[in-house]
């Protein structure tokens, strides 16, 4: 063989042409972002509403902030450990979210940030739900340390110290997950669970037990009710358009 053929047979080899010379690397995917479902027609859009109830007892028991005096001094009564939030059989800080049946959609995330701050050596909100990719404020409003402990399972862990009258710490979850655990390991009494979901239809029951999810297409739906303590339990539901379905959970005491 020529060295001019040689050379003309190299050069082919380093053409990125799939399958010159033998090669077996196939072409590049495409990285072009699927496209967005379109958005959700809140014209036509239903509600789930409902209430969570508990008949158990209530389990809290007081904290001893004295460890640190600073906590104990921000409150002038006994705080309890507040897992079990129930008044007249109402039970508050319970996250009830779309576990099924949204599949196949997508929704952007919120430019609305959420927030998290610690105040009175307490986590406030207790519970709360977050998108995919919307960012969390974390907030040391206490004149005492505090440090912001994530112990999440499928996102990425973090343990940040926040002295008081730093700026707020900024976050965001990249996978969905329920729940992420916040806890301080100053204080070990403080805790906080942030649900992290891919869509918006979430809520956390309120003082008297109640919730809503709204703006929600019509369809067959599972939702899921989550509680620290008690566990979780789902029910089905079918959303009709301009209509409001009513859902109910009710927790027991743990056996």
């Amino acid at each position: 063989m020529t060295r001019n053929k040689l050379a003309v047979l190299l050069g082919l080899c380093l053409l990125p042409v799939l399958g010159a010379c033998g090669g077996s690397e196939e072409a590049p995917v495409s990285e072009t972002p699927a496209a967005e479902t379109a958005p959700v027609d809140t014209a036509s859009a239903g509600t789930v509403t409902g209430a969570i109830t508990y008949a158990g007892p209530d389990t809290d028991t007081p904290i001893a902030m004295d460890a640190d005096p600073v906590c104990g001094g921000l409150h002038p009564t006994a705080v309890d450990t507040n897992k079990i939030a129930a008044t007249d059989g109402k039970l508050a800080n319970v996250f009830v979210y779309v576990k099924t049946g949204l599949e196949g959609r997508s929704f952007p995330a919120p430019a609305e940030k959420a927030e998290i701050d610690q105040n009175g050596c307490l986590y406030s909100p207790r519970v709360q739900g977050v998108q995919v990719g919307q960012a969390v404020l974390i907030k040391n409003s206490d004149p005492t340390l505090h440090n912001i402990h994530a112990l999440p399972t499928t996102n990425t862990e973090f343990n940040q110290a926040q002295p008081n009258g730093l700026p707020p710490i900024e976050k965001t979850f990249d996978k969905p997950e329920v729940m992420v655990h916040f806890k301080c390991d100053v204080h070990p009494w403080m805790s906080a669970y942030i649900g992290v979901l891919p869509h918006p239809y979430f809520a956390v029951s309120a003082t008297d037990g109640t919730f809503t999810i709204d703006k929600l297409p019509a369809g067959k739906y599972t939702l899921e009710a989550w509680h620290e303590d008690l566990g979780t339990a789902t029910q089905d539901v079918e959303v009709t358009a301009n209509g409001t379905a009513t859902v109910n959970f009710d927790f027991k005491p743990k056996a």
